[in-house]
């Protein structure tokens, strides 16, 4: 077999492209799934039970199943249960964010239970309400403490995110697979995929070990 990797240049830029698609989802499910996990992880560590046990189901069911059946539910499954079409890159917007918010609310849990009670009887103290409290004192705090772990889960989505080549998103699996296909090229073009995933990937994972060995020093007690 005759290996041509120039050729790879001739298709940059749909493959760049296609890494953009990627790129969007991976940032916009990471955005909208933390927001979700915090709020899921507060529902968690609530004292009733109307709230903690269904939150803990929630994210038991989607951190024990394949993220791959959930793309397939939401895409195939949701419109056929609930009678509602969804334009598919809205259907696979949910399902990464839906998976994401039960991720990251366990990061958040154990953030939460890093800070001191000292926090809490401060806010006590200075009577401020518990919607206050939430956002400008337990939330900054549970984001700081938990950079690295959610920085980890953003780059576990964003290799994650190419099942979604699987339901037609044209994301970068996806465009590099076609071309792979409609050239005959798949050791090229499937190499150079993955090329492109560690370069984006391997920055991050460094970044998150740096970050993280500060914030120890920082919290070392």
């Amino acid at each position: 077999m005759n290996l041509d990797f120039t050729v790879v240049f001739s298709y940059w830029q749909a493959l760049l492209q296609g890494l953009a698609l990627t790129l969007v989802f991976t940032v916009g499910c990471a955005i909208l799934g933390s927001l979700c996990g915090f709020v899921l992880s507060l529902l968690r560590a609530s004292n009733s039970r109307w709230l903690s046990v269904p939150a803990g189901l929630y994210v038991e069911l989607f951190r024990g199943t394949p993220l791959l059946i959930q793309l397939f539910w939401v895409f195939f499954c949701f419109p056929v249960v609930f009678g509602v079409d969804i334009p598919p890159y809205l259907s696979v917007l949910l399902a990464l964010t839906l998976y994401m918010t039960a991720i990251t609310s366990e990061t958040f849990r154990g953030a939460l239970k890093s800070i001191p009670g000292e926090q809490h009887d401060a806010c006590v103290a200075l009577g401020l309400a518990s919607w206050n409290k939430t956002v400008f004192v337990v939330f900054p705090q549970a984001l700081l403490r938990g950079i690295p772990p959610l920085l980890s889960n953003v780059v576990s989505l964003f290799k994650e995110s190419a099942l979604i080549s699987s339901v037609g998103i044209a994301d970068l699996m996806f465009v590099g697979q076609n071309i792979s296909n409609s050239t005959a090229r798949p050791v090229e073009f499937l190499s150079a995929v993955a090329v492109i995933y560690f370069l984006v990937a391997f920055p991050l994972t460094r970044l998150v070990g740096v970050i993280e060995a500060r914030m120890l020093r920082r919290y070392a007690y």
